[in-house]
């Protein structure tokens, strides 16, 4: 289901036809009343690799739905739930991550992934989570710092599982630790909520833009990523000047100093020295068209 293109930069990009395609359904997904986080990642997936048409959609979204139909019927409370996916998913299918996966594009491609059996945390958790509710599971993403997690049940009977870790349920002290080593701080009781599918697919594009930022070079894959990340409601102004700093990286003077132009706009009705500074950045951006 995945492809590569060029020596040296797998996964080859999607037709110019085909991307305008996949981010229009995808912004029109995003935008709807009950995104579906499965598709979103799968389409954010399309904008990355070529490969991955239609019938490589369909064919990941049948894999999770017969991943689903392996689990016990019910098998009861949260911890039951918890110990079926770690048996069904860690267990017989081998799903789980390492330090290696943190390297690799496709670990953050949910298509990738499922293919792999390996990944980054948050996309391990979303094949948990997406087998875990076709099967009728009350299962949700919790978002703690630095490390994604799947959660079960309610607030007062929560369990926690560790995708990453083959779906090893979390004690509250391992749960402490994790959260203690990302942060140095204590665990809060609004660490635990459950994330929304859409909170869960921008920190998805967050971690590729980070892979991207340590990766100059490819700052094609830094720029489909804020785009995307554009089409998400509710995005931050200051993507915009991400994105136009891309632009100007890349070489199109022209594009990023417009681009710079309408953040400035923005940014001039809270911060007018800030605008100033962004429009010389674009009056310096036209200068390099010379």
């Amino acid at each position: 289901m995945t492809g590569h293109g060029p020596a040296g930069r797998p996964p080859y990009p999607p037709s110019p036809e085909r991307s305008a395609e996949v981010r229009r359904r995808f912004a029109a997904e995003a935008r709807s009343e009950r995104p579906d986080l499965s598709l979103l990642c799968l389409l954010l997936g399309a904008v990355a690799d070529g490969a991955l048409d239609e019938a490589g959609v369909d064919a990941a979204q049948l894999e999770l739905d017969r991943l689903a139909g392996q689990l016990p019927y019910r098998p009861g409370g949260p911890p039951a739930w918890a110990a079926a996916l770690h048996q069904l998913l860690g267990v017989r299918h081998e799903f789980h991550g390492s330090r290696a996966d943190y390297r690799r594009l496709e670990s953050s491609l949910l298509h990738a992934v499922l293919r792999r059996r390996r990944g980054l945390p948050i996309l391990l958790s979303v094949i948990w989570m997406e087998v875990a509710r076709r099967a009728g599971a009350h299962v949700y993403g919790v978002a703690l710092p630095g490390h994604f997690v799947v959660g079960f049940g309610e607030a007062g009977e929560q369990v926690l599982a560790d995708p990453f870790d083959g779906g090893r349920v979390l004690t509250g002290t391992d749960t402490e630790l994790l959260v203690a080593g990302a942060t140095g701080a204590p665990l809060e009781p609004s660490m635990l909520v459950p994330a929304a599918p859409v909170d869960v697919v921008v920190r998805i594009l967050n971690n590729i833009r980070a892979w991207a930022a340590a990766r100059p070079e490819r700052s094609d894959v830094a720029l489909w990523a804020v785009e995307l990340s554009l089409l998400v409601p509710s995005h931050p102004a200051r993507l915009r000047y991400d994105r136009a700093q891309l632009l100007v990286q890349r070489g199109e003077f022209a594009a990023g100093a417009a681009e710079l132009d309408a953040y400035a706009e923005v940014l001039a009705a809270a911060d007018e020295s800030g605008a100033r500074r962004v429009r010389r950045q674009a009056n310096a951006a036209r200068a390099l068209l010379n």
